[in-house]
């Protein structure tokens, strides 16, 4: 470990005296503040904070996230204050430091919990500088450097976070130096055997290769030559981890992974690229479809490069990845080379800071979406792995989104608004189901309605973090606003019972119930009617007298059928605008409509408080299913005339099914959209006139 003035004068070669006194001060600071401290392996605390600082310097990081990286364990390991250090350092270094803290002050229920709350903080402040998380990736990185110290269990937990949360988050950012060694090292704590199987193979194999990878490697160089175009030209090693997930995924043996020869070239610009790709495809013929161009469309996280494969001498695999100077520094550092960058005045890279910040912004929404922080983190995760697919908006934008995102995925990452209001899609101009996966170089083109909803079987097959999270906090305003429309119904129905109304209420006996019952305003108590935590003739009890056994109201509550998620209609029975009905209140669910003579409910009827009467609304709206029990004798084309039969009496075929019984009889169960019984016996009536209908039979509990 380099001493304090090592690494102040490594410091000098980009930053001023004036920026390398500060970090110092911030060093001699922490080196006090934990004075007495040390690690697990005996050092003197204060080694970890500037090993720290030593991994962002050699991304040349900025003075103030050097300091932040000397400060970062200051709050939480010693008591400090953020308002101690915002006096020594500043606003800036403060808030660097206190994003990089974790949570201890708070209780939590669970190490995956506290381990949630923990990235959602940081997530936060990342999203008001991002240079948190390139202070908490070095301080994660050195810690996985010296895991050895710790217990195997602890090495394990720890390396598995890595591996699930950190790794992705550098990869996300274009940090893949940073990145691959995360992953190396993960593989090493998680696997130590396979970890070391793997290096010693490869160590035997690079010896074994040598010959064959001097042989290109001259070759190449040779071709640059000839046609005058100077580049750098490097063996590309695979690192452990991304051997082992190659062998894993793809059952791939060891050598068959080895037999791939990897080359990089680096050149001065970008159309220098584009030279030295006609070159080497002049020189070796290029294998069909494996040729990838991140220059023109670079990666989500800023990636930029020729990709090519090629067949080599005695037809050897060679993979060649021909980039810029600037593009390799991107490459191996991402985001952190932007502050490179900006010190010297170049504002090239600005995209990818740009996109790395419109990533973390997103992030931000979803954190605010959320629910909770372990359904944020699980976002947060998905969102991780973008194996990127490219398409195409009609106006002819490129769109990065994760593999096997479909055309939902792509209508919330346009705008949350036409994600909210879609209701199909055109894929390459044709109309296509909005659950198919899309693939690179498809157009895809979202049809919206005003009013429409999003739909919660679309979390099946959604992909993208930004999409799920959307939907979700769309659909728990909906919910919520239905339950509160339901519970008012439900308490004017109770009340009007005791010729009573809300309005007439006063005000301090509502605020009396609301504190009885611990909520905070009206809406919640009718949430709470609504989605049946609370029993609505009840709670009129309460608000009317004190005294509990006032009579029940026996007037049925009317049905319109837009109630929406909050009202259910029981499978069972699958009762119809027409069938009479009554109602089950199911605690957090709301309300299931079963027929009256459902069996399924008879015990329920026993106890008053779970069931209410209910009407159908004169105007009832939407469709509903009935199960029919159709016997007739078989013969060729069956089902084509029962579904024109059930067309002509404009029905709509659910779903459809088939037993064929001994002789020539069948059975066939066929579940109908109807509007009321009315239109159920016009479709019956409709079956019944076809030839060889025996019996016809309406499906009940």
């Amino acid at each position: 470990m380099p001493s304090i003035d090592a690494f102040t004068d490594r410091l000098s070669t980009y930053l001023g005296q004036d920026q390398i006194n500060m970090v110092r001060k911030a060093y001699f600071y922490a080196a006090q503040a934990h004075d007495g401290q040390r690690r697990r392996s005996g050092e003197a605390y204060v080694t970890h904070p500037l090993a720290v600082a030593n991994i962002l310097a050699d991304m040349h990081m900025d003075h103030q996230s050097l300091m932040a990286a000397m400060l970062h364990d200051v709050i939480e390991d010693t008591g400090i204050a953020k308002e101690t250090l915002n006096v020594q350092f500043g606003e800036t270094v403060a808030e660097l430091v206190d994003g990089v803290s974790k949570l201890t002050q708070m209780h939590f229920e669970t190490k995956a919990e506290a381990q949630a709350e923990n990235f959602q903080k940081m997530a936060m402040a990342m999203a008001r500088d991002i240079r948190v998380i390139l202070v908490k990736l070095a301080d994660r990185l050195h810690n996985m450097r010296t895991l050895g110290v710790l217990s195997s269990e602890k090495r394990r937990r720890i390396a598995k976070e890595t591996l699930e949360i950190y790794a992705p988050i550098a990869n996300r950012l274009g940090m893949h130096a940073i990145r691959t060694e995360f992953e190396d090292l993960g593989f090493k704590a998680i696997h130590p055997m396979r970890s070391a199987c793997i290096y010693q193979a490869v160590k035997r194999a690079r010896g074994n290769r040598n010959e064959i990878v001097n042989k290109i490697e001259k070759s190449l160089s040779h071709c640059l030559e000839i046609d005058e175009i100077k580049g750098e030209i490097s063996g590309r090693q695979k690192h452990i981890y991304s051997i082992y997930k190659k062998m894993r995924g793809k059952r791939w043996g060891f050598n068959e992974i080895m037999d791939v020869y990897a080359f990089r070239i680096i050149v001065d610009k970008v159309d220098t690229c584009y030279r030295v790709l006609g070159a080497v495809h002049n020189l070796y013929k290029p294998l069909p479809g494996r040729f990838k161009d991140y220059i023109a469309i670079p990666k989500a996280n800023g990636y930029q490069s020729l990709h090519t494969a090629l067949f080599g001498i005695h037809g050897v695999p060679i993979e060649i990845q021909i980039r810029t100077h600037e593009m390799e520094e991107m490459a191996n550092n991402g985001i952190a080379a932007y502050w490179l960058y900006k010190a010297s005045g170049d504002k090239q890279p600005k995209g990818t800071y740009a996109r790395a910040h419109q990533w973390v912004k997103s992030v931000l929404e979803m954190q605010q979406r959320a629910g909770n922080s372990l359904e944020f983190i699980e976002s947060v995760k998905i969102d991780l792995f973008p194996d990127e697919v490219y398409v195409f908006t009609p106006k002819g934008r490129i769109m990065e989104l994760p593999k096997g995102s479909t055309a939902v995925d792509f209508a919330y990452a346009v705008h949350t608004d036409v994600g909210n209001s879609c209701i199909a899609c055109r894929i390459n101009r044709r109309l296509a189901p909005l659950s198919e996966p899309l693939q690179s170089g498809y157009t895809v083109e979202i049809v919206s309605a005003p009013g429409a909803r999003p739909n919660p079987a679309w979390l099946n097959f959604l992909v993208t973090g930004k999409a799920r999270m959307h939907i979700r906090h769309a659909l728990k305003l909906r919910r919520r606003s239905e339950s509160i429309s339901l519970g008012e119904r439900l308490l004017s129905k109770a009340l009007n019972g005791f010729n009573s109304a809300i309005d007439s209420i006063p005000a301090e006996r509502i605020q009396a119930m609301l504190h009885e019952y611990q909520q905070e305003t009206i809406e919640d108590l009718l949430e709470d009617i609504g989605i049946g935590n609370r029993m609505a003739y009840l709670v009129a009890n309460r608000l009317l007298s004190d005294d509990d056994q006032l009579l029940r109201s026996e007037d049925p509550l009317a049905i319109c059928g837009t109630e929406g998620l909050i009202l259910n209609y029981a499978k069972c029975c699958t009762p119809i605008p027409g069938d009479p009905i009554i109602g089950y209140l199911s605690a957090g669910k709301g309300m299931v409509v079963h027929l009256d003579n459902c069996r399924n409910i008879s015990e329920i009827r026993q106890n008053q408080e779970q069931y209410i009467q209910l009407s159908w609304d004169q105007d009832v709206v939407g469709e509903f299913n009935v199960e029919l029990r159709v016997e007739m004798e078989h013969r060729r084309g069956l089902i084509t005339l029962l579904a024109s039969s059930v067309n002509t009496a404009d029905g709509n075929i659910e779903k459809i099914s088939m037993n064929k019984l001994e002789g020539r009889i069948s059975i066939i169960q066929v579940v109908v959209n109807v509007h009321d019984r009315v239109h159920l016996a016009r479709v019956i009536k409709k079956l019944r006139a076809l030839t060889g209908i025996m019996r016809i039979t309406r499906m009940r509990a």
